[in-house]
């Protein structure tokens, strides 16, 4: 049976404004019918926290911190919670809802593009598996998020290596399309990312914190050789491609699209009015 091609763009260290524009664009174009479905992989100039579609940023984020450290802040389109992208490699994928392999339903949609990641961290020799919440305590605990941080709990069909998290991703449908994205970790520092959240206590944010190191883990602190960069794409692609059953061409942006992208990243991700409007 003869594999689908799908488009493969490597975009290097962006800015938070360009790399969520990008994102958006790609969306349109595949609604458009102008590109095929899309995997990218991405990094982040400036380190950035990124932020869910609903959060309340003053409520939730402590911006001082994010400004003390030098990030790039920005509000995704998808939902979810706060994410510090710094040394980590980023997806995204981009396919229409009615793409025949594409299931109907968030979830199962979730677990079928989540596949690819799920043989990319098999390549790099972690046995990872998908989290199925089963007691009614870890459902509801989907559906009340106690804490604004993203790796703070795995939900339906996230990455799970030994019990704790190593990816986070966030979905959005928009004019037919499923965007998701999210993040694959290679090295974490804890300290600066609690740092970057507001708490009603210290002692809240310690327990939070000591929590976390049962909740989530970074790839290289499972592995005896650390995975570099450049390993962890070559690995991660080949993952989405027997995950999916596809095969991926590299492409790059024409000065037309750039042009676009550009314009959404000034207009919108760029745009206070956007980041801090919850």
């Amino acid at each position: 049976m003869m594999k689908e091609t799908w488009r493969f763009i490597d975009s290097g260290n962006c800015s938070p404004a360009y790399n969520m524009a990008l994102d958006e664009a790609l969306l349109d174009w595949h609604s458009k019918g102008m590109i095929p479905p899309t995997i990218r992989f991405y990094g982040w100039d400036p380190a950035t926290l990124s932020i869910g579609y609903f959060q309340k940023v003053h409520q939730e984020i402590n911006m001082e911190k994010v400004r003390e450290y030098g990030l790039g802040f920005v509000r995704r389109p998808t939902g979810g919670r706060g994410v510090l992208h710094d040394q980590e490699l980023t997806y995204s994928v981009i396919v229409s809802e009615d793409h025949p392999n594409m299931p109907a339903t968030v979830t199962e949609a979730y677990r079928v593009i989540s596949e690819g990641i799920l043989e990319g961290f098999k390549d790099v020799g972690l046995d990872a598996y998908f989290s199925i919440p089963r007691s009614e305590e870890e459902k509801n605990a989907l559906k009340n998020p106690r804490s604004a941080v993203c790796f703070d709990a795995p939900s339906w069909y996230e990455l799970v290596v030994e019990g704790r998290k190593v990816a986070g991703s966030a979905q959005t449908r928009q004019k037919g399309v499923i965007l998701q994205h999210g993040s694959i970790i290679l090295d974490i520092d804890e300290d600066k990312l609690f740092d970057l959240f507001l708490y009603s206590s210290e002692r809240l944010r310690e327990r939070m914190q000591r929590n976390f190191k049962n909740k989530a883990v970074a790839i290289n602190a499972l592995r005896e050789v650390p995975l570099s960069m450049v390993e962890a794409k070559q690995s991660f692609k080949k993952g989405f491609e027997k995950g999916l059953n596809i095969e991926l061409e590299s492409y790059t942006l024409s000065e037309a699209e750039e042009k676009v992208v550009k314009q959404i990243a000034q207009e919108r991700y760029a745009n206070d009015e956007w980041n801090y409007r919850r």
